[in-house]
């Protein structure tokens, strides 16, 4: 296992723009980081500089304790999967699995070996002979994951290898690299635009937009504390929505989209700016009245929109001239137009500094918790 470090790493192809700048990150060894952020971020391009594939403009990539900036890919110690596979159409699925392993000049008996094993890991052990059109893309997914894992590297880069894939096969596969990763032990750096990815797969990740360091941490650190609204509606389905608020000093309420006023406790009123703000929250934290919460200011809202997906029902209402979304549990009867009465807990919100967009409150943790995690014997 190796760590991975970059210091003050930016990219710049004309020498005056950088595409990314500033990138300052530390990767544990055995750590599966996920960077993602919207089509066009820098993420495919940082993975690539760390791959040897781009030239760092500027700062210092290090791979263990060595400096990396001017080292060949080879050298690098790492191997990589790429979005389209990269597999080789006229060998078969074994020559392409052990393709990289005759540069190492290793006898073809213990070739087969491997590709045997790592083949039984991925159940491919049935598709060795066969060519890479006679498999499924889910299929072919697994074999460029066996090529890059019979190199034995300890480290491997991933670039948005599940976006070929249907959502079923994706699931799939998501939990299928998660679990070779983690029995294999190897440092893993993943790309991904799919929140989804990101939130499940990741021991931590990092959320890139322009070319520029959004934030890092837990999946679920960034989900209930994001550092600001970008964040806010980047991780999250459906994402949390934001409306600009005023405080109104006479009634000591939070007002939302000149319409919701939300009645602010005592010991926050200090706390709030008394300029605008941005208020997110989260669509599962609007509550519907027959909520056993006692707390909370309700509001009555027109539905605009209704999804119903059997576990959980998705409606959306006008706010001001934000269109906001509330998630709850189970199904309900609602149809457009339906007038609802929903409440929100000032707890439940998250509010944003309006020019710099930094949190200024973070909302309340609802996760659940296990009581006692220990299993008698």
């Amino acid at each position: 296992m190796k760590r991975v470090e970059l210091i003050d790493v930016s990219k710049s192809y004309d020498k005056q723009v950088d595409v990314i700048s500033n990138i300052n990150v530390t990767i544990e060894p055995g750590e599966f980081f996920v960077l993602v952020g919207p089509s066009g971020c820098g993420k495919s391009t940082m993975l690539r500089m760390i791959a040897g594939l781009e030239e760092i403009t500027g700062g210092t990539l290090k791979i263990g304790d060595t400096v990396a900036n001017h080292l060949t890919p080879n050298k690098r110690d790492l191997s990589m999967v790429f979005q389209n596979y990269a597999l080789l159409p006229h060998i078969s699925v074994q020559q392409n699995i052990t393709f990289g392993l005759d540069v190492k000049r290793m006898k073809k008996e213990d070739q087969r070996k491997k590709a045997a094993d790592v083949a039984e890991m991925l159940g491919l052990t049935d598709y060795l002979d066969r060519k890479p059109r006679e498999l499924s893309g889910g299929q072919r997914q697994r074999v460029a994951l066996a090529r890059a894992i019979v190199n034995e590297k300890p480290i491997c880069l991933m670039d948005e290898p599940l976006s070929n894939l249907d959502a079923k096969l994706r699931a799939q596969m998501r939990s299928e690299i998660r679990r070779i990763q983690r029995s294999l032990g190897i440092t893993m750096i993943y790309v991904t635009h799919d929140q989804v990815e990101a939130m499940t797969m990741g021991d931590r990740i990092m959320i890139l937009h322009e070319g520029k360091i959004q934030q890092i941490g837990k999946p679920i650190d960034i989900y209930n504390y994001p550092a600001n609204p970008f964040v806010a509606t980047f991780i999250g389905s459906p994402p949390m929505n934001l409306a600009k608020a005023e405080f109104n000093e006479a009634d000591q309420q939070l007002v939302l989209g000149d319409k919701f006023k939300i009645s602010v406790p005592v010991e926050e009123i200090g706390k709030l700016p008394r300029t605008s703000m941005t208020v997110g929250l989260r669509p599962e934290n609007l509550y519907p009245k027959t909520s056993d919460k006692k707390e909370g200011d309700v509001f009555e809202v027109e539905v605009t929109n209704v999804e119903i997906l059997g576990n959980e029902t998705i409606f959306s209402f006008k706010l001001g001239k934000e269109e906001w979304m509330a998630k709850w549990s189970g199904q309900w009867h609602i149809d457009i137009g339906d007038r609802l009465s929903v409440h929100i807990d000032f707890e439940s919100l998250s509010i944003f500094e309006e020019k710099s967009g930094e949190l200024i409150k973070k909302t309340i943790d609802y996760g659940n918790y296990v009581a006692n995690k220990e299993v008698s014997s």
